[in-house]
């Protein structure tokens, strides 16, 4: 393999220019990858890693949202600088490419869009062929694109370096952070959560400041028992983290709540510009390592909630007014938003929840207090992207994430009609992240990075795959953005036909050891300090308690279990009263009729439903012939799909599964 290191320095003439926000892009290391094999028409690839440079003008119209930048220091041209780790896997003959620049928000600075759409294991710096799995967006020829843009994530994963915010002496701001634990300990790093976050970085101004409150409570909008002060402190942790001990210890799957003055705050908020500035430049200068004909987005989760708020802060025009980005994949964000842009900002378990804010739709709407606005009010008709919003049912039940009120009115009670540049599709009977199969229910590991790889839940983990239908949402939403073919037709449930409904409409059947699910408690927001409801709607069941809207992948449109977007939380780590945020379940149905019967299932058993394997994989195809008839599947994935059926089968059919596995 070639291999060798150089570095391009790109300076603008004119540094007062209005093209001026990206200063430089150095070049570190670029590398052939997967030995140099070709990858169909577009040939071999390379990996670029590096670093980018900015420049913004605190004052220009385009950044004065960006919160504290006008407290950060400047250079002599009144301009405020950082810089942000560059990585980038391209065509080694660019021209050989499609020319589009597929920018992915990595995700707690990690990249992920060679295991979604490539069928690629995860790897921390892709390179040897298995890395690059079936190479489906190389041989489309997709420039991958990555910039860092959170502050708290450690090297070498993706980050920025924000400039500091020198805040005026007065300022007395208070950040209140969650932590949630699956074990007990007495010592935690702040946001040392079940979802993996990485901890809090902001020191407390004063360790033992008697104004500082710890709180706990057992839902999340339940108002906190406050713990005396005496009871608990702060302390360094390693990385010169800030931790809480508590001289009790912390109890698992309970929501402490610590509310500090904290000191050493960033301009997170920068990292919108970083990947505003990053994409329009390298699609409209010439003058750079990178370049492309065009620039979409995508994003997952967190990144998905960065990307609705760059969306609608009007990140996607530039200081020259262009629009950035052609076309921006927003996956499983919900109605949430990223509270990024905000003073002292970081990545907490409370954003579950309270990030859902207005406004939720990209239809203009007028909330309770006569606030008229959409995700989309900042753009004329020519600087809006085209959009693909993809959910889960996780997104609708659980975290507070409300994603039905991305496409019903705010009380609830109507359908909206979606604007022409948004398509919306709901993953049928999948979870949040794609749980390995086959379904395991281990218990978690505070901190660990994959919450899909764990369980904690009453259930098994939701194995239902999604980049079976992403494979083929991916190829239409290019040629939708590219070409203007209009994509497959926008799948997701509605109030007008009852595949969306209240909590307390749900047929979901009565199952032994299963928890109720119309227990769960439903979204909310705060406005004017006040906790206010807001619609619980989530997609109705059939009577196996499986999703009836929405794109349903083969195994769950013949299915061998029921699978849901909910999953309470196992009493081993505490709060089985609630669920288990992000996991979905996977409940299987009976071998034979006689077990059936004696568990009292209403569901019908295997062998009550197929004749045997042979019928259950010709009933597999002919779903994904219908799907692939109608480009919610690609053809050259059918034989992967009746694979895994085939193994589906398998574990399905072996002794009775037990609905509590092991608990390694």
């Amino acid at each position: 393999m070639r291999r060798f290191i150089f570095v391009v320095l790109c300076l603008l003439v004119h540094p007062y220019s209005t093209s001026a926000e990206v200063t430089s892009v150095s070049v570190t290391s670029r590398t052939a990858v997967a030995g140099g094999q070709p990858f169909g028409a577009t040939g071999p690839y390379e990996r670029l890693v590096g670093r980018i440079e900015f420049a913004l003008d605190p004052v220009d119209p385009h950044n004065i949202g960006i919160v504290d930048l006008n407290h950060a220091p400047r250079n002599s041209e009144g301009r405020v600088r950082f810089s942000s780790d560059l990585y980038v896997l391209r065509p080694t003959d660019p021209s050989k490419g499609n020319g589009v620049l597929l920018f992915e928000a990595a995700n707690r600075g990690r990249r992920g869009l060679l295991g979604r759409f490539n069928r690629a294991a995860p790897s921390s710096d892709p390179t040897n062929d298995a890395d690059f799995g079936d190479g489906l967006l190389m041989r489309d020829g997709y420039t991958l694109v990555w910039i860092g843009w959170e502050i708290d994530v450690p090297v070498p994963l993706l980050r920025i370096d924000a400039p500091p915010a020198r805040l005026p002496a007065e300022s007395d701001d208070r950040l209140s952070v969650e932590i949630m634990l699956n074990q007990r300990v007495t010592e935690a790093f702040l946001v040392d959560d079940p979802a993996g976050r990485p901890p809090v970085i902001y020191l407390p101004a004063n360790r033992e400041s008697p104004t500082d409150v710890l709180t706990v409570r057992d839902r999340f909008w339940d108002k906190g028992e406050v713990i005396p002060r005496e009871r608990w402190r702060f302390v360094v942790g390693p990385g010169n983290l800030p931790q809480l001990r508590l001289e009790t210890g912390f109890e698992p799957g309970r929501y402490y709540r610590v509310t500090y003055r904290a000191a050493g705050a960033l301009v997170a908020g920068v990292g919108l510009a970083a990947i505003r500035d990053a994409a329009a430049a390298f699609r409209y200068r010439s003058d750079l390592p990178i370049h492309g004909q065009r620039a979409y987005a995508f994003g997952v989760s967190q990144a998905g909630r960065f990307l609705r708020q760059f969306l609608y802060e009007g990140f996607n025009v530039d200081e020259r007014d262009r629009r950035v980005f052609d076309a921006m994949w927003i996956h499983i964000a919900g109605a949430a938003r990223l509270g990024f842009n905000e003073r002292f900002a970081t990545s907490t378990l409370a954003e579950l929840f309270t990030a859902t804010q207005f406004p939720f739709a990209d239809v203009e709407q007028v909330d309770v207090d006569g606030t008229r606005g959409n995700m989309q009010a900042r753009y004329r008709p020519d600087q809006r992207p085209k959009i693909f919003y993809t959910n889960t049912p996780v997104e609708y039940w659980g975290g507070g994430r409300a994603a039905a009120l991305t496409h019903t009115t705010i009380d609830g009670k109507r359908d909206l009609e979606l604007p022409d540049n948004v398509r919306m599709y709901l993953l049928a009977g999948t979870q949040h992240i794609v749980a390995p199969f086959p379904p395991v229910r281990t218990l978690p590991v505070s901190g660990a990075v994959n919450p899909a790889a764990r369980s904690g839940g009453q259930q098994l983990n939701n194995p239902t795959p999604q980049n079976n239908v992403m494979r083929a949402l991916l190829r239409a939403w290019h040629e939708w953005a590219a070409a203007g073919t209009p994509p497959p037709s926008s799948q997701y449930p509605r109030l007008s036909d009852r595949t969306l409904v209240r909590i307390d409409a749900i047929q979901f059947p009565t199952l032994k050891g299963v928890t109720d699910a119309r227990g769960i408690v439903g979204p909310a927001r705060t406005v004017a300090g006040k906790v206010i409801p807001l619609p619980y709607l989530v997609p109705q069941v059939d009577r196996d308690g499986n999703d009836l809207a929405g794109i349903r992948d083969p195994e769950l449109a013949v299915p061998l279990a029921t699978t849901t977007g909910w999953n309470f939380r196992d009493p081993l780590v505490g709060n089985p009263q609630d669920i288990y945020q992000l996991l979905g379940s996977y409940i299987p149905f009976a071998r034979t009729t006689a077990t059936r019967q004696a568990n009292a299932d209403p569901r019908l058993s295997l062998e009550e439903r197929y004749r045997g394997v042979d019928d259950y994989l010709q009933r597999i195809r002919r779903s994904a012939m219908d799907l692939i008839r109608r480009r919610y599947l690609l053809a050259e994935d059918l034989d992967s799909i009746l694979e895994r059926a085939k193994n589906h089968w398998s574990f399905a059919t072996r002794a009775e599964v037990p609905q509590s596995a092991d608990r390694r």
